[in-house]
């Protein structure tokens, strides 16, 4: 009896169990079931990638793949070096008010803008340090040559631009999960625009890297390195770029109430930044300088302020936010929209409250740097720039609205991660997205970067004994008239040569060498404004130039003639192909197509020619001794 009512007890006890794991069966499937309906987001506190492989319990089609960090890491500096190798300098500032003095303060000798005089002290020499000391070590150690110096520098911006992407790349992947993660990575190596920015010796360069760091440490609610990337980028790098940092201080302010916080790392900030900034520059200027605030009392508060430099229409970002993004541009620039309708169809309310930082507050630096900038009548390219990783951002952003949309409208019975069922339109947007980009880096490379490879011929025509044969110890004057904007720096010229402008229609004001000495960048120079005025001082009489850089168009003026048809006076000795924008078609001058686009693009001859005149008249001189003594 006993064992009969023991048995008894253990089929009812097992009958139990089995109906508890049956239970518990059908509750994990409707939980499933229920989960399968709503758009399988990773969470906004999902882990940023790293070394760790996916979670093997978790089915493929529920989680999102995304490059660890080591690979991602790996692709960005290929990129970038690649860019630092190969991209171009798009801008005459780069030149004159970045390596210029650079080389000074590595060389001794190099071009002075108004803005380094210290009647007006607008530029810092605490931004420029910090690129003269990795290329003095390179120079010291390894007795490099000054092209190698310079292209160090370059991949040093290069690793500097890698790094901090990294770092904006994880914080992105924990903010806004692995789907956005990823494809702002696409976007970011791949770009054009990032490919233009991310080597570029420019402050909005500096600031673009430093947002990424500010971006990441609010992403990683760090609120010191939000504190200090935003200050970095605009003490050192360029004062309006403290705007990106208004939203951080929004959140970090009146969302998270950490004011104390807040303002006790903004104090740390400036006195770890802007005191050894100040005395820095202090010490080159020979007096107190507070440069931040000069450029912007000179921007903001002076009467004419940047506009001396030209105006550009309402359309000009818009133009080239497509050519440097393509159809990734138009998805940033209409991201919120895209935000606050998802959210509206998905959760029914147009701002959710489950993210660590609502979406809508992380896209807002871009569109307070669009207010800004997009209403200022003079504009430049290089003005995006502290904005374009943010720009990826967006459209990222925006894309993966579109995926949880698709999602829910066609594939909510599905257990997997939203993304799966439209991994096609993502694979579609990269597609494209990658050929139009490389399609316009390659333009840039072929059709503009003929400046770089021509002026290092420089160095072997100074060694060729049969071309160059003045003494070693003469200064050398290789002139320039119309294309003066387009001098690389004074890297890419031999020891005892100099550069010389001579006149052409430019009319307005040029830079002039830095004086002799140790204390020469704190000496006043003469005939200098800030009104961008003309000052004839600046040109050398064309019978002083001994080799002359120019390019051969069809056009000519008084000033600016044909030197290569005067055959008589100049003796071409080097010719590269540089476009002709004018003559070209302004699609395929835009994008590169293999084979097509040389039937629609003309070309012109960019060469160096060497003077005549000094062979005939020591010609002369000979003849007329050999008279003498007959």
């Amino acid at each position: 009896m006993r064992a009969a009512r023991s048995r008894a007890g253990h089929h009812a006890s097992h009958k139990k169990e089995s109906k508890a794991a049956l239970q518990s069966q059908v509750q994990q499937q409707q939980q499933a079931a229920s989960a399968a309906q709503k758009p399988q987001a990773v969470p906004a506190t999902a882990p940023s990638p790293s070394s760790q492989p996916p979670d093997a319990s978790i089915p493929p089609n529920m989680q999102c793949w995304t490059p660890q960090a080591s690979t991602a890491l790996k692709l960005l500096i290929s990129a970038r070096f690649c860019a630092a190798l190969l991209s171009n300098i798009s801008d005459c500032d780069e030149t004159y008010n970045y390596w210029e003095p650079t080389h000074f303060m590595i060389y001794g000798r190099g071009f002075q803008t108004w803005e380094y005089s210290p009647a007006f002290a607008i530029r810092s020499y605490a931004y420029i340090f910090l690129h003269v000391l990795p290329g003095k070590v390179h120079q010291q150690l390894l007795d490099a040559n000054r092209i190698l110096v310079f292209y160090f520098i370059r991949c040093v911006l290069g690793l500097m631009c890698a790094l901090c992407e990294l770092f904006f790349y994880r914080g992105v992947c924990k903010n806004f999960g692995a789907t956005v993660g990823r494809l702002t990575l696409c976007f970011s190596i791949i770009s054009t625009a990032m490919f233009i920015s991310s080597a570029a010796y420019l402050p909005s360069s500096f600031s673009m890297y430093m947002t990424m760091v500010s971006m990441a440490g609010w992403y990683m609610d760090s609120i010191p390195v939000a504190v200090i990337g935003t200050a970095v980028s605009a003490l050192v790098g360029w004062p309006f770029a403290g705007a990106i940092g208004i939203p951080i201080a929004i959140d970090v302010v009146f969302r998270k109430k950490q004011i104390i916080p807040f303002i006790k790392w903004c104090i740390i900030a400036l006195g770890i930044i802007l005191a050894p900034q100040v005395l820095l520059d202090s010490y080159y200027y020979g007096k107190t300088v507070i440069a931040p605030l000069n450029i912007v009392l000179y921007n903001v508060f002076s009467e004419h302020g940047p506009d001396l430099y030209g105006v550009e229409p309402w359309t000009y970002y818009f133009l080239n936010g497509f050519l440097n993004f393509n159809i990734v541009f138009p998805l940033a620039i209409t991201s919120i929209l895209f935000v606050v309708s998802v959210s509206i169809f998905i959760k029914g309310r147009p701002f959710s409250g489950k993210e660590a930082i609502p979406h809508w507050l992380t896209l807002m630096p871009m569109y307070i740097w669009f207010a800004i900038f997009f209403v200022q009548p003079h504009k430049e390219e290089r003005f995006l720039f502290p904005v374009y990783p943010l720009i990826c951002l967006a459209a990222s952003v925006a894309i993966s609205s579109i995926q949880k949309v698709y999602h829910r409208m066609f594939t909510p019975h599905l257990q997997q991660h939203y993304s799966w069922s439209s991994n096609w339109l993502v694979g579609i947007v990269a597609a494209v997205f990658t050929v139009i980009s490389l399609s316009r880096s390659a333009a840039l490379f072929f059709s503009y970067h003929t400046p770089l490879d021509l002026y290092p011929n420089l160095y072997a025509i100074a060694e060729d004994k049969e071309i160059h044969t003045l003494p070693g110890e003469k200064i050398v004057n290789v002139c320039v008239g119309k294309e003066w904007y387009r001098y690389p720096s004074s890297f890419f010229i031999p020891d005892n040569w100099r550069l010389q402008f001579i006149q052409s229609e430019f009319k307005g004001q040029l830079p002039k060498p830095y004086g002799q000495g140790e204390d020469a960048s704190r000496i006043i120079p003469t005939h200098m404004n800030d009104l961008n005025l003309e000052e004839p001082s600046r040109y050398l009489e064309l019978n002083k130039c001994h080799y002359l850089i120019d390019l051969d168009l069809p056009k000519s003026t008084k000033r600016e003639p044909r030197f290569s048809e005067l055959t008589d006076e100049w003796e071409v000795l080097i010719s590269l192909p540089f476009l002709d924008a004018e003559r070209s078609h302004k699609f395929f001058r835009a994008f590169y197509i293999p084979v097509i686009s040389s039937h629609y693009t003309t070309y012109a001859d960019y060469s160096i020619m060497k003077t005549k005149r000094r062979k005939s008249s020591s010609s002369s001189k000979k003849k007329t001794v050999k008279d003498t003594n007959t």
